[in-house]
């Protein structure tokens, strides 16, 4: 006898738990448990009311001395009131400083145009995208070096937030595409390309980056003519591109053989080419599973470009060591270091926000 479908019963539902009872149960069920959040809990106000009464509270603002704020005993806010404008732009021209600012607005506009998804849907928008950065990269260009009308500003006067975002944008998007052919050349059947490929990943992984910052700034010079001379940041920026294509070319072969040899053969089987079958099958699926990776080397990166103060170059760290050695704020360093604390936690944030993102919406699509 066929049994109804609407007569077999459902199986129970578990009992629903309370917000109550659900921190009962993982914070105090048992006696460790509830010391153990009862400390971090201590440590939590103790450390929370002493940051808002040390940066709210007894805060010093503008107009102020140091000694007033030394006096105050809280944050003297009245240092960034006085030198933002030379941590965040350092010694580009006083009077000049809102074409940096302007180009920072109009980079931010970029990005965020560029994370819309929208933005990529159709051949039509992606070309309006392509040809938006193109334009949008020589206004930037313009607005810092001069031109139309603008006075010439020289490249070594760039500095503070400009130079740590050029450094970071423009060697994220190099290494990335000399990343993808490291990869290539690794798992190519060529054996010369393939033991360059490897000797290059190998060694450059192998030195820090400081010591290819000091080889781009000390040694590089004295290997070229006298009469050829190459900027600070165009030197430090080739030592970051080869430092970070090298890691992320391994991240990249990760994907790569992450992918299944199903793949490989059902691109053959229609009759593609090695690099057609790459665009177009391969590397698509290759790169959305090294999403993560990806995304930690390009904050690593971000943050590491710091490290060109150790060859006389002032990022936003050097253009804050800078603010804090004026005579008149001696003794002044916690709150220049907060401040731009503050922006590299909200640049570094942003990517890893927008990277769960992603992968959130390639995970809905492939349920779907």
């Amino acid at each position: 006898m066929t049994v109804p479908m609407t007569d077999i019963p459902s199986p129970p539902r578990p009992p629903q738990k309370g917000l109550v009872t659900w921190i009962w149960q993982n914070f105090f069920g048992s006696l460790g448990n509830s010391v153990l959040t009862l400390v971090i809990l201590w440590i939590l106000y103790k450390a929370i009311t002493g940051a808002f009464t040390w940066a709210v509270l007894d805060a010093t603002l503008a107009p102020a001395t140091i000694r007033e704020c030394i006096d105050a005993g809280g944050a003297c806010w009245a240092f960034i009131q006085d030198k933002w404008r030379l941590i965040l732009f350092g010694t580009y021209p006083f009077d000049q400083q809102w074409r940096p600012a302007l180009a920072l607005v109009l980079f931010l506009l970029l990005v965020i145009a560029t994370c819309i998804p929208a933005s990529w849907k159709t051949q039509e928008r992606k070309r309006w995208m392509f040809g938006l950065w193109l334009v949008g990269i020589l206004l930037i260009g313009v607005l810092m070096s001069g031109g139309l009308g603008l006075p010439h500003v020289e490249i070594r006067f760039w500095s503070g937030l400009p130079l740590t975002v050029l450094l970071a944008v423009v060697g994220m998007a190099a290494c990335f595409l000399a990343s993808i052919l490291l990869a290539l050349g690794r798992r190519s059947s060529m054996p010369a390309i393939r033991w360059i490929c490897i000797v290059y990943i190998e060694v450059i992984r192998g030195v820090p980056l400081i010591s290819l910052l000091f080889m781009a700034n000390i040694m590089l010079p004295l290997l070229l003519p006298a009469d050829v001379t190459i900027p600070n940041i165009v030197r430090a920026q080739v030592a970051f591109i080869m430092f970070f294509a090298a890691y992320m070319a391994e991240t990249v072969r990760g994907g790569l053989q992450a992918v299944p040899d199903g793949q490989y053969a059902a691109a053959k089987a229609m009759g593609m080419g090695y690099w057609q079958s790459m665009i177009y099958i391969i590397l698509p699926q290759a790169l959305r599973i090294t999403i993560p990776s990806m995304v930690n080397l390009f904050i690593a990166g971000f943050k590491d470009t710091s490290l060109v103060i150790v060859i006389s170059m002032l990022d936003l760290l050097g253009t804050a060591n800078a603010a804090k050695a004026d005579p008149e704020w001696l003794g002044l360093f916690i709150e220049a270091y907060v401040f731009i604390a503050a922006i590299y936690l909200a640049v570094c944030a942003s990517m890893s926000w927008y990277s769960r993102r992603i992968e959130r919406r390639i995970s809905m699509r492939q349920q779907h």
